[in-house]
């Protein structure tokens, strides 16, 4: 076996011409995609990946999730397959890039070795994960956690959209609940091609983004009460005023957060007043803080330190308090190996590159449970994603993909 030259790219107009092509599938309003899970969109997704599949002689499985699995073939029939990928569903107003270049980045790197004639001794496996985004069906990284044994089969069949209906039922509806057994297949290893969603590689000049970690997680649904009162007539130290305790814990997850630096974050996005009038304080607020590291020791610090201060606040002003966690997964420290035949790649191709922390969760961070796992990111315009406005250029496509190649080919390892 022999590692792949540095002359060796994909074919970045063939790449860019397929991402063009699927983001025709699922338009969205403004330039961007609404292709969200399960829906007519996604099955004409699948469809065109599948055409394309099997035009470059690759054999398509389906599990019992909906994840697709496109194989070709190794020269050694006992090795376990080198799997790639990442996810086509999109946000009700997603980007044409968010998971949708990993998997036609795995794809365009199958293309290459046709191409050329490379043969590896492990077969490749270009990976559509279902239900990545969770948009429609929460929550996120649905069939990744299924196939990781995270999720049962039945909970994740019994999801349930907006209007009532079933993950299990429009799976099927739409034609694409396969046979397969979720889990069963075996990995040897996994790779995922992603945009960075954040702005460090832009801003830093890096065309390559090594991911070492991704980031764990708890999102914290904190419900204070306090007493409903009229904004103009209640003298202001007779208030029991929940707002205020909100207030002044948004300040102080700011503070915890950034005490925890470096490699921490902190923050609230989502918040709900009742009864929400203009001139009567508020008896219930209900606000979700998110927090992230890669630290676990830090993350159990931060979330304990958050709540603590909390309730001490909240006593002062005579205000209710009451913690829920609504969402959780440990930090991901990637497969040092992978990582390192990542960090190779881009070195002997000669693209500037970064080792980075991933800030938001993928089907890596659930593959990491199951097989040797890493990530590679590409800058976006902005750092903007989960955003129709969303932009990446097709140089920043390519280098990803050509690093991918590379790394896969690597790991797969090349039959002479």
């Amino acid at each position: 076996m022999t590692a792949p030259g540095e002359n060796l790219r994909i074919n970045g107009d063939r790449l860019w011409d397929s991402l063009m092509e699927m983001a025709k599938v699922g338009p969205g309003i403004a330039g961007g995609n609404n292709r969200q899970t399960l829906t007519d969109a996604d099955a004409e997704g699948r469809a065109l990946f599948q055409s394309w599949c099997e035009e470059a002689g690759l054999t398509m499985g389906v599990d019992r999730m909906g994840t697709m699995f496109a194989t070709r073939a190794g020269a050694d029939a006992d090795a376990l397959p080198v799997y790639v990928g990442s996810h086509l569903d999109t946000q009700p107003t997603g980007g044409k890039y968010d998971g949708v270049l990993g998997v036609l980045g795995a794809l365009e790197a199958v293309r290459t070795m046709n191409d050329l004639g490379i043969r590896t001794k492990h077969p490749i496996v270009v990976t559509n994960w279902a239900n990545e985004e969770g948009a429609r069906f929460a929550p996120a990284m649905l069939a990744s956690g299924v196939f990781a044994g995270v999720h049962s089969l039945d909970y994740a069949y019994g999801r349930k959209d907006l209007e009532g209906l079933s993950y299990g039922d429009e799976l099927a509806r739409i034609g694409w609940k396969g046979e397969e057994e979720v889990g069963a297949r075996k990995m040897h290893a996994y790779y995922e091609l992603h945009i960075e969603q954040g702005p460090i590689l832009e801003a830093e000049g890096k065309e390559i983004g090594v991911v070492t970690h991704c980031q764990g997680l708890w999102w914290l649904e904190f419900t204070l009460t306090g007493r409903e009162a009229h904004t103009g007539s209640t003298p202001m130290a007779m208030r029991v005023n929940a707002g205020l305790a909100a207030a002044r814990i948004f300040e102080m997850v700011q503070e915890v957060a950034m005490a925890a630096q470096p490699n921490a974050v902190g923050g609230v996005g989502q918040m709900q007043f009742s009864p929400n009038s203009r001139n009567v304080l508020p008896g219930t607020v209900v606000f979700t803080v998110d927090i992230r590291t890669p630290d676990q020791a830090k993350l159990d610090r931060m979330r304990a330190e958050i709540e603590t201060r909390a309730a001490v606040i909240c006593e002062d002003l005579g205000v209710g308090c009451s913690v829920e966690p609504v969402g959780h997964f440990d930090p991901v420290t990637f497969t040092p190996d992978l990582v390192g035949a990542v960090r190779s790649a881009a070195e002997k191709l000669g693209y500037s590159h970064m080792d980075i922390v991933s800030g938001a969760g993928h089907d890596a961070c659930w593959a990491a449970k199951v097989a040797p796992t890493t990530m590679i990111m590409c800058p976006c315009v902005g750092g903007l994603s989960h955003n129709e406005a969303e932009e990446i250029s097709k140089d920043w496509a390519a280098a990803g993909a050509d690093v991918l190649c590379h790394a896969v080919l690597e790991t797969a390892g090349i039959v002479e």
